[in-house]
């Protein structure tokens, strides 16, 4: 049995402490030297099998036009405000210089030229979008080959350049491109630090004590050191997407302090019943350490199907934030019982201070001490959750009505990518951004690229540059080029919106639609729409359109094993839908904060994007797998009440109030976590760290202490009904809470309902 294994497996990790924690310091080093020696950076490949997009990035990698590589951008503009690029002043020579070193750093294939696009003679005449009409802002084009061929050096050296120019020419020189966003470091640093420093505060008040605060956050440091080198050297082997080491860190951080805080507590109640501290450790690890492994190994499974979208940096980021998940779990029940054998004693007592600020909490708010935790007892929450029980229909159907109305917002959802127009003003490639869309119009940010096979039909190409030219939603067309060897064209065309707005994704719908087909006909020619704004709006749509199939799956997957581990029908079905209410009351109010602006100020948000396309079923996978944590811990509570005393609103108010202390301190944690992520100054980062943080703490307050007692009041013992026929099919979960697994951890068996029968239909 799990309870049997994991008793073994935490008591001798709490009889050899130190061993256990030299293998981990081991393992931790091993794995820092791997990510040195063969790991590799993070990089995006938004792209998909079968779109569109990937047909046209195929055709040009068979022309060799090197457009398939990667880009940037410099924009620059004369300091003088009067000055301009035309005739043969300062300011151009400084332009051509520019452009000369430009082209001379390592890996660039070519650069434009808007110097000589301005003409021998230095007149007006301005050539390929490459000098604004008025002569105050200027394009150097830098064209790289495939990102497989570069790294950050790459990007540090155009970087570097820029730095030295503008200490040495009189231009404002500002940069952006696909080379930005493929090899920028990644947000994250800063926030993990705030993170841990709001966990340990949380953790301090909790248990009132330094030590018992330290060892979670120790036992996260580790098992995050392990997550991150390993995904960096899956980095060596795949493209890691550069969300991943941000996400995993976030998710990493909070569910190995929640998974280290549930152990902990239970381990302190063993301590203060008498136990030894080994002894204690290795009861904790069997009875807290099953939802554990039960919650983390929903949280891995719902990731992990991600794979239904097709969507391969999906998959990998999946891969690689399971990865940090799956570490936390073998942490939470392996380096954490070490240190709790370390410890000794001590965590059954709290600090001087603890002592201090638990006299005070405890003299003005009247509360009993819990004898067998040593903590303030719950009669404050077992309070609230007897009233709850007492009118259960106006705090179900208010607290339903709340979430749903948080959710309305999400029937205006809208996906895409946020672009470098969503970014702080103090970043480059946000002011780059800024001076193209003053000088060229906001599409010139987000060019499409058409790729045409004229095989067959050599006067398609004059009918393709006119259709495509005069369609309402495309601002000019760049001239075209043709491979000789292959005969494939590539024309580079601007749309009249820039790259995240919803009318730029029409375009593209309309030219593959109706443009191209008409301007193509019945011949055997084709052509297709690529470039960065349509790889995202593609994978965008195959997100949109796998979502519920995956969102079935997962709550397929949730109810099944859920309904394994509590022999229950209506307690897992409650459990999804109350889930699904929570999830979706958090992509309402990302919508509201991202989409239409409210409150994004207070997250330093200086324009309203669009959702990322990805973040949806993230979100749904990453939020429904950390749902667990708190409905198995909850309902563990519950069902043992409901077995020792075959009472439902007891067992209720038992249960919830039990749990109340450690669910709220946990959710906290979490919000804190995910909050600090959600100051980070990349798009991306905020809704990650917003959303998870709204759907917890939704899921804490609304749902777990007014929704799951209202309706499990209101279902009576009903909740445990499950057909006989029904419960001698299926084997007995990880987390079921019967005789057998108390014996497992040395417990005296609970009178009560056997977990085997079915309880009466009657109501209590």
């Amino acid at each position: 049995m799990l309870s049997k294994a994991l008793l073994r497996l935490g008591t001798s990790a709490a009889r050899h402490p130190w061993r256990v924690i030299a293998a981990w310091l081991i393992a931790a080093t091993f794995a820092v030297l791997a990510a040195i020696a063969v790991g590799g950076r993070t990089a995006d490949s938004m792209t998909a099998p079968g779109l569109d997009s990937q047909r046209a990035a195929q055709l040009i990698e068979r022309a060799g036009t090197g457009q398939e590589g990667m880009t940037a951008q410099v924009v620059v503009t004369p300091l003088d405000g009067g000055a301009t690029f035309f005739g043969h002043g300062s300011a151009r020579t400084a332009l051509t210089r520019l452009q000369t070193e430009v082209q001379r750093l390592p890996h660039v294939l070519g650069t434009s030229d808007p110097a000589g696009a301005l003409g021998a003679g230095g007149d007006t005449t301005v050539r390929g979008g490459l000098v604004s009409a008025d002569g105050r802002i200027a394009v150097v084009r830098v064209q790289y080959p495939d990102q497989s061929r570069l790294s950050a050096e790459d990007l540090d050296a155009l970087v570097d350049l820029g730095d030295r120019l503008r200490a040495e020419l009189p231009l404002r020189i500002e940069m952006g491109g696909s080379l930005f966003y493929a090899f920028s470091d990644p947000d994250g640093g800063a926030s993990e630090l705030i993170g841990l420093l709001a966990a340990a505060t949380i953790l301090f008040l909790a248990f009132g004590s330094l030590v018992a605060a330290a060892l979670p956050i120790g036992m996260a440091v580790f098992g995050l050191t392990v997550g991150v080198a390993t995904m960096t050297v899956l980095a060596g082997v795949t493209d890691v997407p550069t969300f991943a080491p941000v996400l995993g860190s976030m998710v990493g951080l909070g569910v190995g302090i929640d998974y280290a805080l549930f152990v902990l507590a239970r381990h302190r109640e063993y301590l203060a019943r008498g136990l030894d501290p080994r002894e204690a450790a290795g009861r904790a690890v069997a009875t807290a350490g099953r939802p554990v492994v039960f919650a983390g190994g929903t949280v891995v499974v719902s990731i992990l199907g991600l794979a239904v979208a097709n969507v391969p940096f999906m998959t990998v980021g999946g891969i690689a934030v399971s990865i940090v998940v799956l570490i936390m779990v073998v942490a939470s029940v392996t380096l954490l019982p070490a240190f709790l054998g370390a410890a000794g004693p001590r965590l059954g007592r709290a600090g001087r201070i603890g002592r201090a600020l638990r006299a005070g909490r405890s003299g003005r708010l009247g509360r009993r001490r819990d004898p067998a935790a040593g903590a303030p007892h719950a009669a404050g929450w077992r309070r609230w959750i007897g009233h709850v029980g007492r009118h259960p229909v106006p705090y179900a159907v208010g607290a339903a009505g709340l979430l749903l109305t948080a959710t309305l917002p999400v029937l205006g959802l809208r996906v895409g990518l946020p672009d470098d127009g969503s970014l702080p003003h103090s970043r480059t490639e946000r002011r780059a951004y800024d001076l193209v869309a003053e000088g060229f119009g906001p599409g010139t940010n987000g060019p499409l690229v058409i790729a045409a096979d004229p095989t067959g039909d050599p006067g398609v190409l004059d009918r393709l540059v006119a259709t495509v030219a005069a369609d309402p939603g495309i601002a000019s067309v760049a001239p075209t080029h043709i491979d000789r060897a292959t005969g494939i064209a590539t024309l580079v065309v601007f749309p009249t919106t820039s790259p995240q707005d919803k009318a730029t994704a029409d375009t593209i719908a309309r030219l593959r639609t109706d443009v191209l087909p008409t301007a193509i006909g019945e011949g055997p020619a084709r052509a297709h729409v690529g470039g960065a704004a349509a790889s995202l709006s593609d994978v965008g749509q195959r997100t949109s359109q796998r979502l519920p199939v995956f969102v079935a799956a997962v709550l397929a997957m949730s109810f099944l094993l859920l309904m394994l581990a509590f022999r229950s029908i209506l307690v897992p079905l409650k459990a999804v839908l109350l889930n699904l209410l929570s999830i979706g009351a958090s992509y309402g109010i990302m919508v509201a904060v991202f989409q239409w602006g409210w409150g994004g100020a207070l997250i330093g948000l200086e324009a309203t994007v669009p959702i990322v396309s990805f973040i949806p079923m993230f979100l749904f996978a990453i939020l429904f797998g950390l749902s667990m944590d708190y409905e198995v811990f909850l309902l563990s509570r519950v069902r043992e009440e409901y077995l020792r005393t075959g009472d439902n609103r007891t067992a209720i108010v038992e249960g919830v109030s039990g749990t109340a202390r450690i669910i709220t301190s946990a959710a906290l944690i979490m919000v804190a976590v995910f909050l600090s992520f959600a100051v980070a100054e990349d798009p991306s980062t905020k809704m990650f760290g917003l959303g998870l943080a709204t759907a917890i703490f939704i899921d804490a307050t609304v749902v777990r202490m007014v929704l799951v007692p209202a309706t499990m009041t209101l279902l009576g013992r009903t909740n445990w009904w499950l057909p006989k026929w029904l419960d001698r099919m299926l084997p007995h979960g990880p987390v079921s809470t019967d005789d057998t697994d108390a014996e497992s951890t040395g417990e005296a068996p609970r009178p009560g309902l056997p977990t085997g029968e079915s309880a009466p239909v009657r109501p209590s």
